[in-house]
């Protein structure tokens, strides 16, 4: 079944609106097209860990995003940073937004896996 999305533009200010309430700090590395571009949402903790998670569609057409560490992305920043940048390379329509948040906070209010 077909779901209709918020443009992507929309969505990524409504994350970043929700860890700026919550204290955190959310930027756009790399803004990607406004409508339906993907988006990679990585995770700093501020203290050398990271973690990245990417949407995925579920068997039911929803909406979910994947904790990238189960994909060997690891989560020692630089290795996050590598992936990132290495998705960056391949797709120029990629939103990436970084959260800064000592507790390590996602504010996805879609499922995580």
């Amino acid at each position: 079944m077909f779901e209709e999305r918020l443009p992507t533009k929309v969505w990524i200010e409504a994350l970043m609106r929700r860890a700026q309430v919550a204290g955190a700090a959310a930027f756009v590395l790399q803004k990607g097209d406004e409508s339906r571009g993907d988006v990679l949402i990585k995770v700093s903790t501020l203290d050398g860990a990271a973690r990245v998670y990417a949407p995925r569609t579920s068997m039911e057409g929803e909406r979910m995003f994947v904790d990238l560490e189960s994909q060997n992305v690891g989560r020692e920043e630089r290795d996050v940073d590598d992936y990132v940048r290495r998705a960056k390379d391949r797709d120029r329509d990629l939103w990436i937004v970084e959260i800064e948040d000592r507790d390590g906070r996602h504010f996805l209010t879609e499922p995580v896996e």
